[in-house]
């Protein structure tokens, strides 16, 4: 097992190395780059993002103006006509493009080594803390969220493969259905309508994880106050991703239950409970267990993005919209970076799992 582990380890190198020459392509020689946005603002001609969805006019003037000054051949950037070739330099120091792309890529590979991930270009704060400061709410929101959604649906999926065709199967997967069809924001918009006083009820907290006065509360105030606040996430997000879950079990406990090991335990005399959970549940959960890193990497990076951003959670998912709206590429690539190396260590966790489940499983036998 530890050489399978070790093998596992050594392969998630040429991953990540794959993500950061990705990093340093789009980083260092993708257009529109931070240099290109600040000559914007300070020209005035930066525009926003819902305008360039709308397609606003203004949005096409400037592109014929960058255009232009691009033409002149009077500098690299585009819309940089009339400005100091002083502050461009200036500017090309600070973002780091003063380099050769040589030496700019060995650097950033010897940041990522150790983690350094550089500073935001648009906060004055080091990538690392923005992340380790926004980690929480999505941690919250994730293992919370995954949780949830593996209790109800482990034991609602077995409940519909054992009752195959009754009509409590009938019935809970026109609930699976809707719960496939709605994405989880309309969920939570729908929830915010009804019971965070958006016209009807005013149970729940509409903004944040904590109230202002959270400090000021008891221990069990607290954590009163944080599952307060979290209810109406955790549960759009649940609704949204329960179904998939539940089909799966379903479908893996069928495949299992028609097996000739499950014909012989019966004839055997053995009692539907000791062949469901003695000799089906081992071999029908093993792929409900390996889609378990990628449905917490999922729930956590992905699926939390628009619930954070409807219910104003301050979390890694709201940090990287903002960052791509603004064009941070240390925080976008930063956070691309960790989460490719959570979801690596994920599916090593997954994979070992599996030996939880069925010890015959041995890894040490496995091709690398």
């Amino acid at each position: 097992m530890l050489a399978y582990i070790i093998r596992r380890l050594l392969l998630m190198i040429p991953t990540l190395f794959g993500i950061m020459v990705l990093n340093f392509v789009v980083i260092q020689f993708a257009p529109g780059g931070p240099i290109e946005q600040i000559i914007a603002e300070i020209q005035g001609t930066a525009v926003g993002a819902t305008a360039r969805i709308g397609g606003s006019g203004a949005g096409d003037v400037s592109s014929a103006q960058a255009g232009s000054a691009a033409t002149d051949g009077q500098s690299s950037y585009r819309g940089a006509q009339g400005l100091d070739p002083e502050f461009i330099k200036e500017l090309e120091v600070q973002f780091g493009f003063d380099k050769p792309a040589h030496e700019r890529f060995f650097l950033m590979i010897k940041n990522y080594l150790v983690f350094d991930f550089g500073e935001s270009y648009f906060r004055d704060e080091s990538v690392v803390n923005l992340v380790i400061e926004k980690l929480p709410v999505s941690i919250s929101l994730g293992l919370w969220t995954t949780l949830l959604v593996y209790l109800i649906s482990i034991p609602l999926g077995i409940k519909k493969a054992v009752r195959d065709g009754s009509r409590f199967d009938i019935w809970t997967s026109s609930l699976v259905i809707v719960g496939n069809a709605i994405p989880g924001f309309l969920f939570a918009v729908a929830l915010i309508v009804f019971f965070a006083g958006g016209s009807y009820l005013d149970w729940f907290p509409l903004r944040g994880l904590t109230s202002e006065n959270f400090d000021e509360l008891s221990l069990f105030g607290k954590i009163t106050d944080y599952f307060w606040h979290i209810t109406l996430p955790v549960t759009a997000m649940v609704i949204g991703g329960f179904a998939a879950l539940t089909q799966l079990t379903k479908n893996s406990f069928l495949d299992q239950i028609s097996q000739q090991y499950v014909l012989t335990a019966r004839a055997k005399g053995l009692s539907e409970r000791r062949v469901l959970y003695g000799h089906v549940f081992r071999n029908a959960m093993l792929i409900v267990i390996a889609g378990f890193p990628s449905a917490f990497i999922g729930i956590l990076f992905t699926g939390s993005l628009l619930i954070e951003v409807i219910f104003s959670l301050d979390g890694l998912g709201l940090l990287g919209f903002e960052a791509a709206i603004n064009r941070d590429y240390p925080v976008i690539f930063a956070t691309v970076y960790v989460f490719a190396l959570l979801g690596l260590i994920m599916n090593l966790i997954g994979d070992l799992t599996y030996t939880l489940i069925d010890p015959r499983i041995d890894f040490e036998a496995r091709e690398a």
